[in-house]
């Protein structure tokens, strides 16, 4: 990779990673609804807003039905799902969830037609599989059903993110990058604005509150989302997704560090399995380590 795609590959994993005890902190101030809300609502007027002085052009030619699509899922869904786990299962775990999405996308890929997986990928499909198995049967805490759903949470979370990517490869790759994410933000924030009525908030905000919710709506969302759109158009979505291997890492790290949270060597165990799942979905395994393909002899 070029140095400029080496700082946003890394960028990108440092602000995820950090994201998560973010959340955390907009949650308990907010409610798991309210943090995705204001958050999502927050991102899509601030880069709407930075546009409109920057005078760019912007090209909404593709529909609100699309851009409705991808905030349900790839905003509201995935962030709803993120926001109720971390605070029940540890912001650890659910990074690790959230490493699982090549997973669910290959998946996805395959019954849309949209790319087709190899013996290796099915291989890396059952290895993330058994990987999760691992993360949510062997935890260093009490099974409760707080810790279930919170689990259940993740899984339809990394879901969510998965089959909006796909849809937005399909039916949004005409809009630009700034398009997709303020749109995809603005519906996000209208999808879950109602259930702040059965989810009000957890307490009064403080200043400090205000100032993480911003964090995560303007750093957190709006920056990398197009750092990340960038890094695909320069080393391929393949490629680009790969980073979130690296910030479960720092995520777990956090975790561990600043957090007090505890995983059990299983659940460690499962966790490199799922990476190490993704890196065959992905095909990300260095040269050496790849299966050798036979050449036809000529004749």
């Amino acid at each position: 990779m070029k140095p400029g795609d080496i700082a946003r590959y890394l960028f990108l994993a440092v602000v995820w990673g950090l994201s998560f005890l973010v959340v955390v902190k907009v949650v308990d101030a907010f409610g798991w609804v309210g943090a995705v809300t204001f958050r999502a609502l927050i991102a899509a007027g601030s880069l709407y807003l930075v546009a409109r002085l920057c005078r760019r052009k912007l090209d909404f030619s593709a529909g609100w039905r699309p851009f409705a699509i991808v905030g349900a899922t790839t905003v509201a869904g995935q962030l709803i799902g993120l926001s109720y786990a971390a605070p029940r299962i540890g912001t650890a775990m659910t990074a690790i969830f959230v490493a699982a999405i090549p997973l669910f996308s290959m998946i996805i890929s395959q019954f849309w037609g949209i790319e087709r997986a190899s013996k290796q990928g099915f291989a890396g499909l059952a290895l993330g599989i058994g990987g999760i198995v691992l993360l949510v049967g062997f935890p260093a805490v009490a099974v409760t059903p707080e810790f279930v759903l919170g689990c259940v949470a993740s899984i339809l979370s990394a879901l969510c993110a998965a089959f909006g990517s796909n849809y937005a490869s399909r039916h949004l790759r005409q809009s630009g990058n700034w398009e997709t994410t303020i749109g995809a933000f603005l519906f996000g924030g209208i999808v879950t604005l109602p259930m702040i009525f059965a989810v009000p908030l957890e307490r009064i905000p403080v200043a400090m509150d205000y100032l993480y919710l911003v964090i995560a709506a303007c750093l957190m969302s709006v920056c990398t989302y197009i750092v990340y759109f960038r890094l695909v158009a320069s080393i391929g979505p393949t490629r680009a997704i790969s980073v979130e291997f690296l910030v479960t890492v720092i995520a777990v790290l956090i975790g561990a560090t600043a957090l007090g949270e505890r995983l059990s060597a299983m659940q460690l165990v499962g966790g490199i399995t799922i990476m190490a799942g993704c890196a065959l979905v992905l095909n990300l395994l260095p040269a050496w380590m790849r299966p050798r393909q036979s050449v036809p002899e000529i004749p």
